[in-house]
């Protein structure tokens, strides 16, 4: 193709929404074009890149044993609220309704079209394991689309499910998931690490996120060159790399201490000339019933939502003091009501005498010994890593390095199908609810990726894999009638 008969409007100026080069780049080179805040159209060059990581996708799936569909863009609320995700996806979901008042979703993941699916039509243990894919338009409304591609309200993305009989089932489509994951980023090129994560909004049991790795990239991802544990940061654990640093301390009597307008660990670190880590902080949580619970992290750490919501399996939030019942800035384990379940972080197990809340203002309490003046419900590991800590599994010290997500694989088990009913006969003639799986990989989010981590100074470079041409062929005089049959015959 001529590409003066080609369609790629590119841009000379930097355009002043993107914040990283993968935006900017894909702007600039003619490949999206911006139609409203976090959707786009994708031009001719784009849409090849596009259809060659679909390729690949395709391949590979293919290569793994799953079969390809195609589901709806609108799915029914009944179905959403039957898996109890219509109330919990919060905000993020675009809702409608049609002329009949009924009301609709547009689809941000399919788990529960694909499991109303096999309710009507896999019946027997004779039809499993199945392993399901589709690519497709999704939808999700971000409070704050940005990054281009890598944050909009509308993306393309592979979905896949699978159904199974039993957990070794799932375990083995989960494994070729896995590797058909890592060889779809090794084709197109691209240096990535797979890690450990939380299952979030989706649910399950366990998941690994498929990350690739650029120094601008929104995620944290935590990992140990001589052993391989690898998890993103809010999964990550860890031993700290200063076991010892609570062995010396003296046990004391309480003592009240006047720290007037001091609410913060830094200020509070600095008046009483301490370290951050002998003292602590007291993190009041709410669930979604208005309990309340506390977490205590040592004042040198910060706490981790997501470890909290998994240990206590439930869905929390920072409580926000608009009832007036703590003193916010001087909360402390000791002295809370009875029915405040308590949570100290394992960093502080040998912790003898630390400096809280006083749950007085202008006050705080110094020689807090957990174990003699707190009433503790529970050790846990509630905090995230820094920089020194160790590897849980082999003791060496842990790396950190920034990536972009564009892959996420769950062992669902049977969390959608004990709660929409969906069930088939076992080899006994009982009838059983399904082991599902599902694994999300992104096919526009993985566009810019690529272009996050391959790119330099002059623009972008795309491995042979997606890029939307191979060769550009430039006659070097147009006026030359040698050079421009030869260019025309090549």
């Amino acid at each position: 193709m001529k590409y003066s008969k080609a369609f790629i409007p590119t841009l000379k100026e930097e355009p002043k929404e993107a914040e990283l080069a993968s935006h900017a780049l894909t702007l600039r080179a003619g490949l999206i074009r911006k139609i409203a805040s976090g959707i786009y159209a994708f031009l001719p060059a784009g849409i090849r890149v596009i259809q060659k990581i679909e390729q690949i996708i395709r391949e590979e799936m293919n290569r793994a044993g799953a079969i390809e569909l195609l589901l709806p863009v609108m799915q029914p609320s009944d179905l959403w609220e039957k898996s109890g995700r219509w109330g919990d996806y919060g905000r993020e979901l675009f809702r409608l309704k049609d002329r009949n008042n009924r009301s609709f979703c547009l689809g941000p993941t399919h788990e529960e079209i694909i499991t109303h699916l096999a309710y009507l039509d896999i019946k027997s243990y004779k039809d499993l394991p199945l392993n399901l894919y589709q690519i497709q338009v999704k939808f999700r409304d971000e409070i704050r689309p940005r990054y281009g591609l890598l944050r909009g309200r509308e993306f393309i993305m592979k979905d896949g499910y699978s159904f199974c009989e039993n957990e070794e089932e799932l375990d083995e489509i989960y494994m070729k998931m896995y590797e058909g994951y890592s060889r779809i980023i090794e084709r197109l090129g691209l240096r990535f690490k797979a890690v450990e994560a939380d299952t979030g909004l989706i649910g399950g049991k366990s998941s690994h996120e498929f990350h690739i790795l650029a120094g601008d990239g929104e995620e944290t991802l935590v990992y140990c060159q001589d052993c391989g544990y690898s998890a993103n940061m809010d999964m990550a654990a860890y031993r700290s790399s200063k076991d010892d640093i609570y062995t010396d301390e003296i046990i004391a009597d309480i003592e009240e201490i006047s720290t007037p307008e001091i609410t913060d660990i830094e200020s509070l670190s600095e008046f009483l000339k301490v370290e951050k880590y002998k003292t602590a902080k007291t993190m009041l949580l709410n669930d979604e019933d208005s309990g309340i619970y506390a977490f205590v992290i040592a004042g040198d750490r910060e706490l981790n939502l997501a470890k909290a919501e998994k240990y206590l399996g439930k869905q929390l939030k920072l409580y926000d003091g608009s009832d007036g019942k703590f003193v916010i800035g001087y909360i402390g384990p000791s002295g809370l009501d009875d029915d405040i379940e308590i949570y100290i972080d394992d960093h502080l197990k040998e912790a003898k005498s630390i400096i809280t809340g006083a749950n007085k203002k202008d006050y705080h309490l110094k020689n807090i010994n957990p174990g003699r003046d707190i009433k503790i419900k529970a050790y846990g590991d509630f905090s995230y890593p820094v920089p020194g800590d160790l590897c849980r599994k082999c003791g060496c010290t842990l790396k950190v390095e920034k990536g972009i997500e564009v892959g996420h694989i769950f062992k669902l088990g049977k969390k959608y199908s004990e709660k929409m009913d969906t069930k088939y006969l076992d080899r006994d003639g009982k009838l059983k609810p399904f082991i599902m799986g599902c694994y999300g990989i992104g096919v526009t989010r993985m566009m810019s990726a690529a272009i996050e981590q391959l790119h330099d100074g002059k623009g972008i470079v795309w491995p042979p894999s997606i890029a939307p041409y191979l060769v550009s062929l430039v006659v070097t005089s147009s006026k030359s009638d040698e050079l421009s049959n030869a260019g025309e015959k090549i």
